[in-house]
């Protein structure tokens, strides 16, 4: 942490003395461009969060069997804790709302795959590369292709880009690729039919060229040859452009937040830890058995083999099946014989004493361990709802209950009161008191009744249940 912040400051520090220097006059004018140096990092920093917002295929974020993963995702892992922050993820697979949210401030950093274009330059400001690609033409090989002599195969497939002329082909709306297209078709002196698809993603697409549903797409070459794996009846071999640059991208106002980025990019570029992600993403055989898998969350839409029990459950009792989930993920990974050292059982780690509260036997048996679980889930709720009205934050109490007992969350609430806190906020009110029950000035205070808690694990429990529900709530349908 304290090399992070020895960088952070070295950067204001540059962006600083590339100022231009200046007569005694303008000591004002200087005095303004000293406070707005830095903002953007300074403010990225002092949030505790980086928000970056991606695009959900593949290769960059999805889920699989319930844990977040993605090329994109992981590289932005990475640069988060090198900052020492949180890391927030949106997901937007239209263009045109993530430029604008990127304007608007609601996100701080584009991380998708980006192509460099001039014309992109003037709404945003990219960094330096990142990979570099070409777009390719997405095509399906002949039915009867693995009978065929690869001559044969070949000769059936369009590898001249002149014989584009008077085909239709299917691209994501607002993307390089329709330009690309445009492009082309006027090079080629023949106009190539393109359909602009504003519903589907570019791996959408290339899964209905797969099925037959539509006859051509366009992508990037390094997404296609991953999704080749998936369907070895696709050709990925006919270039449509010449190759291009990979970017994330900042806001125009940012230079202090773009020469960190850069810098980071440059440096973490050059580890094992990057040539190591690229290779599992782009280069590892097992992802094709991955992505084919019922828990992949681009093909097979589940996050567990318990979904359709979750859901059951979690809807009889009004909450959200995700979250009940994220739970389930936490405490058990999904798996229904774990059991914990201190005798809790199941997917929801059920202590007996628990199953007696609710009348439940058999609590060993799925759905009845998930009973249990949402019952005293409820349970804990109605404790909080009276004095904390807003559900999102109630939840944290909740979660934290769930993990370490209601008793100890009320003594952290009653510290908080006594040291002019607010006992009904979580983040840097109620959870800096948990997580600090381990030291006896709190522990031993007369206000706490139920004595020593090791306030690490329910802190970290709830950060990493509400981080694992806002994936599957940007990627798993409710």
């Amino acid at each position: 942490m304290g090399k992070i912040k020895t960088y952070f400051w070295l950067f204001t520090a540059v962006a600083l003395l590339t100022i231009p220097s200046c007569s005694l006059g303008d000591k004002t004018t200087l005095e303004k461009k000293s406070k707005s140096a830095g903002t953007e990092l300074t403010r990225i920093m002092k949030s505790g969060k980086l928000r970056a917002v991606v695009d959900y295929n593949s290769t960059n974020y999805f889920i699989y069997r319930g844990k977040p993963m993605g090329f994109k995702y992981e590289l932005l892992q990475h640069l988060a804790n090198d900052m020492g922050i949180r890391l927030e993820i949106s997901v937007s697979n239209n263009l045109q709302e993530t430029f604008e949210g990127l304007n608007k401030k609601r996100y701080d950093l584009i991380a998708k795959n980006l192509t460099v274009t001039r014309n992109r330059n003037e709404l945003i400001e990219f960094t330096i590369p990142l990979e570099q690609t070409r777009q390719v033409l997405v095509q399906r090989k002949p039915e009867q292709w693995k009978e065929m002599t690869p001559m044969a195969i070949e000769d059936s497939l369009i590898r001249n880009q002149l014989d584009l002329a008077g085909k239709r082909i299917h691209v994501q709306k607002n993307t390089a690729y329709y330009k690309r297209l445009v492009n082309l078709s006027d090079e080629i002196g023949g106009e190539i039919e393109i359909v602009q698809d504003s519903i589907f993603g570019v791996e959408q697409l290339v899964a209905m060229v797969a099925k037959g549903e539509i006859e051509y797409t366009v992508c990037d070459e390094n997404v296609a040859r991953v999704n080749q794996s998936y369907y070895p009846n696709l050709d990925v071999e006919t270039p449509v452009s010449f190759p291009q640059n990979i970017a994330w991208a900042v806001r125009h106002d940012s230079p202090e937040w773009l020469n960190y980025l850069n810098n980071w990019i440059l440096n973490f570029k050059s580890t094992p830890t990057y040539k190591a992600l690229y290779k599992k993403y782009f280069e590892n055989s097992r992802s094709s058995a991955m992505a084919n898998s019922d828990y992949h969350s681009i093909t097979g839409g589940k996050i567990s083999p318990f979904d359709d029990l979750i859901k059951q459950e979690s809807e009889m009792a009004g909450l959200d099946w995700r979250l009940v989930a994220a739970v389930i993920y936490q405490e058990s990974r999904f798996d229904p014989t774990a059991e914990s050292w201190a005798g809790a059982y199941g997917l929801m780690q059920i202590l007996p004493e628990s199953a007696d509260m609710f009348n439940i036997f058999d609590y060993e048996e799925p759905r009845n361990n998930i009973k249990v679980g949402i019952n005293l889930i409820k349970w804990l709720e109605r404790n909080f709802i009276q004095e904390i009205p807003d559900s999102v934050e109630r939840m944290k109490f909740v979660l934290a209950a769930y993990n370490v007992g209601l008793g100890h969350v009320k003594d952290a609430q009653r510290l908080a009161e006594k040291y002019n806190k607010i006992p009904i906020v979580w983040t840097n009110n109620v959870d800096y008191f948990l997580l600090n029950k381990s030291a006896a000035k709190f522990y031993k205070d007369p206000v706490v009744k139920w004595g020593y808690c090791r306030g690490e694990e329910p802190y970290q429990y709830v950060n990493k249940v509400t981080n694992t529900y806002r994936h599957y709530a940007n990627i798993i349908g409710k």
